[in-house]
């Protein structure tokens, strides 16, 4: 394992250097960088001139400039980065360190989303093949999937962004609205649960009484500016997870996994009271509220180990899931809390420009909801993009897999159908599925361009276009480098998933 990897990462910095070497060589042909001082009238002009060829090494053969670069990216292995100054006389490593912090941000969320939406999606896309959940989801996927991205951006800022800012001014829901929503609710829960016509029309029902009462009770608690969740509504949330995870890998018939994943939120009950005044305004930030979630799972193991018994293994597999639940929903709640403060700051709460609000002043838990706004809409529209091939992706894979000799054998065992697409077809299915993850992850980066420029985030995007405007090379060779490392690490990754899915697969 240890050569194979040793041997990935070899070819793949021959790669990154040929790729760097040819990309230097365009950029640096591709125009002037003195051309607008040269036109310029100033009477400094020869000073800015001197300047900027000192700035970029212009005095200096391409092959010379090349290995200066080259020499300085070197020496991050000796802890002494150098990643060249811009056209402006600016470090770019610390640029660097800047963009891609938003960017990786924006395409790391992108990506978990996508990857949780999309395979769900298709699995249930393939058990249910030819139905008309079937066909729905095919037509959006085929939707999104031939969406221009900069057009879906914009759309995204006026509906999702411009409009809703205007109604959280004053929220409220008409009854044109409520009818409409329990209308589509009716239409699309049945659509998506199944099962007989008789099963449907109860599901319609309840699902338009539902709305038809949720909703208008919202509006009267002005949920919009003063939502409310709570322990008795994560208990609640937590416990009808743990039935679903349950019900979904076990059975509920297998106890000890229910009783596992129930002891979990439990649990998560006490440690919200326990962890209450620590996370008001947490001392390490968020590295506080991961090392809090570790311990969450390594608690979460422990009980499934003691409960579990025979199960002890799936009882994990639940615990774990209805461990991550819980503590996602302890976490809502705080963002929840700090709410009605953060609108009193940030009265018009959905970002359309920029990826920080300037001179933006609030605590932790404010300050986190700025940033998490400020990445709802580019992040949506990225995971649209890629949520359409994982679903087309999943559904292809799980067809296929369900069709095979081992699938026929299980079944004709007696093995329950939840078991053979969870734990016999699922594994194989996610093979091609992390193929397309590692490509997407890097195709990504590249869509972010689009994104940053419509958004007007600083990010790898707006640092490579400007770069590649000027006919800078450090800027877009930091870029290249970024997104060229990171395409190698989650290549490398997809290569040993695949024995970790497949047992069959060595290396």
């Amino acid at each position: 394992m240890l050569s194979y990897v040793l041997k990935r990462l070899g070819s793949s910095a021959l790669v990154l250097l040929a790729s760097t070497l040819l990309v230097f060589i365009l950029v640096i042909n591709s125009g002037d960088p003195l051309q607008e001082l040269r036109e310029s009238n100033a009477e400094n002009v020869e000073f800015l001139i001197q300047q900027r060829i000192e700035y970029m090494n212009l005095d200096e053969p391409w092959y010379t400039r090349y290995w200066m670069w080259l020499s300085g990216v070197l020496g991050c292995f000796g802890g002494a980065c150098d990643f060249g100054t811009n056209i402006s006389g600016q470090d770019v490593g610390a640029l660097t360190q800047q963009a891609a912090g938003s960017s990786l941000r924006l395409v790391f969320l992108a990506t978990i989303l996508a990857i949780i939406l999309g395979v769900l999606t298709g699995i249930v896309s393939a058990i249910r093949q030819y139905s008309t959940f079937d066909y729905v989801v095919s037509f959006i996927v085929f939707l999104f999937f031939s969406l221009p991205v900069f057009w879906a951006a914009v759309l995204a800022k006026d509906w999702m962004g411009i409009r809703f800012n205007n109604w959280m001014a004053d929220p409220g829901v008409s009854w044109s609205t409520t009818v409409t929503l329990a209308v589509i609710g009716a239409v699309a829960i049945p659509a998506i649960i199944g099962g007989t016509v008789r099963r449907r029309l109860i599901t319609a029902a309840m699902t338009f009484a539902f709305v038809m009462i949720a909703l208008p009770y919202l509006d009267w608690l002005n949920f919009a500016r003063y939502p409310q969740l709570g322990p008795a509504a994560i208990a609640v949330i937590g416990a009808l997870f743990a039935l679903g995870f349950t019900a979904l890998l076990a059975g509920l018939k297998n106890r000890r996994v229910l009783y596992s994943a129930l002891t979990v939120v439990a649990l998560g009950i006490v440690a919200y009271y326990a962890t209450f005044w620590l996370l008001i305004d947490p001392p390490g930030g968020w590295l506080t509220i991961a090392g809090l979630f570790i311990l969450a799972l390594a608690l979460a193991v422990l009980v499934a180990r003691l409960i579990g018994g025979y199960a002890k293994n799936l009882a994990t597999t639940v615990s774990l899931l209805t461990a991550a639940v819980v503590s996602g929903l302890v976490l809502l709640d705080h963002f929840i809390r700090a709410w009605p403060g953060f609108l009193t700051l940030k009265p018009r709460p959905i970002a359309t420009i920029g990826s920080v609000s300037p001179n933006f002043t609030g605590d932790f838990w404010e300050t986190s909801l700025d940033q998490l706004t400020q990445l709802i809409l580019p992040t949506t529209i990225l995971m649209l993009v890629s949520v359409a091939t994982y679903t087309r992706y999943m559904r292809a894979s799980v067809l296929d897999s369900i069709s095979q000799d081992y699938i026929r054998t299980a079944r004709a065992k007696g093995v329950n159908e939840r078991t053979v697409i969870f734990k016999h077809s699922f594994r194989n299915s996610m093979i091609p599925v992390t193929t397309m993850v590692a490509f997407d992850f890097a195709a990504l980066l590249g869509g972010a361009i689009i994104i940053e420029a419509v958004f007007g985030w600083r990010g790898l995007g707006n640092m490579f276009i400007t770069g590649l405007q000027a006919s800078d090379p450090a800027p877009v060779m930091a870029y290249l480098l970024v997104a060229g490392t990171a395409a190698v690490v989650f290549n490398l990754i997809a290569d040993l998933l695949y024995a970790v899915l497949d047992p069959r697969i060595r290396v």
